[in-house]
């Protein structure tokens, strides 16, 4: 993928001003479901290669709580969620009320997978909304499956299910915090967008930044 040097500085604000309108309408989401105020920022956007993306995730080896899903469309690709398990567990005593709620064996309460598969889903669904709104194309994600693994593994077999292995990703760094609790820890965590190779020029195109100019 040569024409990775030539993303500049206004791609990547392009992309963060995206995100952080998808992460505005994911808060909007987010405060409705849990009855408070929750506040959403896009600190930062960079397009990584894919030992990067292992390495800001604590290493290939680190266990998280992951959500992949594919995007089709106009820009198909992968999309990847990854927090924290601490973080993932917080979110989740948070969202179903039950802070016994723990990740440290299977099995897992159900209703506890399926509040991280439903954040996924509002999260997903409020990034590619924005992205589909800014480039004026078709983009809509598959049904998000969870994963509670090592971070290799995870991405690893989302991958597997492609006919190819992407070379980079658009890391969309995100952070959520309740405005009421200033003093609870910020939930971090990670996205992952991984178009197809023809995506990356189809987006870029589309946004009006051709990326081979």
């Amino acid at each position: 993928m040569d024409f990775i040097g030539n993303i500049s500085s206004m791609h990547l604000d392009i992309l963060k001003e995206i995100g952080n309108i998808g992460a505005g309408n994911a808060a909007t989401a987010l405060s409705t479901l849990l009855n408070k105020k929750i506040d959403m920022k896009v600190p930062n956007v960079r397009i990584v290669s894919f030992d990067e993306m292992m390495n800001i995730t604590g290493g290939a080896e680190n266990v998280v709580a992951g959500v992949f899903l594919r995007i089709e469309g106009d820009a198909p690709g992968s999309m990847f969620f990854v927090l924290p398990i601490q973080q993932a567990t917080n979110f989740i005593q948070e969202m179903i009320g039950d802070e016994s709620f723990s990740f440290d064996s299977p099995p897992y309460n159900e209703m506890g997978l399926s509040a991280l598969q439903e954040l996924g889903n509002i999260l997903s669904g409020s990034y590619l909304s924005s992205l589909s709104d800014f480039t004026n194309l078709s983009l809509y994600p598959s049904v998000p499956a969870l994963s509670i693994d090592m971070v290799g593994a995870i991405i690893s077999y989302g991958l597997i299910e492609l006919s190819h292995v992407s070379d980079y990703a658009i890391v969309i760094d995100t952070a959520l915090n309740e405005d009421m609790e200033m003093n609870k820890e910020c939930v971090k965590g990670h996205f992952f967008l991984l178009p197809d190779p023809e995506s990356f020029s189809t987006i870029f195109k589309s946004l009006g930044v051709p990326i081979n100019d």
